[in-house]
């Protein structure tokens, strides 16, 4: 996954404490997968508006075979149910929830709707400090 992109956020953060298994599971439930066509080359059944619009500095799903709405929503939700969110006090929804694909790829979803629980997604790429961070703790959780 080339990228030309330099700068991260050096402030993503796991939350430090999460409400309870439960509380975790009624989120998965809830939140939704919209997708963004600045990370799409091919838009796949995402419907989006335009279909495609790839941007040179932005990784693309389509490295990672993610094509359908369906999955890209099961990985967030696996994201959620391992714990891997940003700072949340069980309450609307948290920024950033990453997860992994089941070839070892780590993902970083952004709420893009913070009123209907609406995320975008996209791979970490090879340069982002944080990359380490998720596939750690994903390890961790279901190692």
């Amino acid at each position: 996954m080339p990228s030309s992109r330099k700068k991260f956020n050096l402030k993503r953060r796991f939350a430090a404490n999460l409400p309870e298994k439960d509380e975790l599971e009624k989120l998965a439930a809830m939140v939704r997968y919209g997708g963004n066509p600045e990370h799409k080359r091919n838009p796949g059944d995402f419907g989006l508006t335009p279909p495609s619009q790839p941007r040179a500095d932005k990784s693309l799903c389509d490295g990672i075979q993610v094509f359908r709405r369906e999955e890209a929503l099961r990985l967030l939700r696996l994201g959620v149910k391992a714990g891997m969110v940003s700072p949340w006090d069980g309450t609307a929804f948290p920024k950033n929830i990453w997860s992994m694909t089941k070839d070892g790829i780590p993902l970083e979803a952004q709420l893009e709707n913070p009123g209907n629980g609406t995320y975008h997604g996209y791979p970490l790429e090879t340069n982002d400090v944080f990359r380490q961070s998720v596939i750690d703790k994903w390890n961790r959780h279901h190692g």
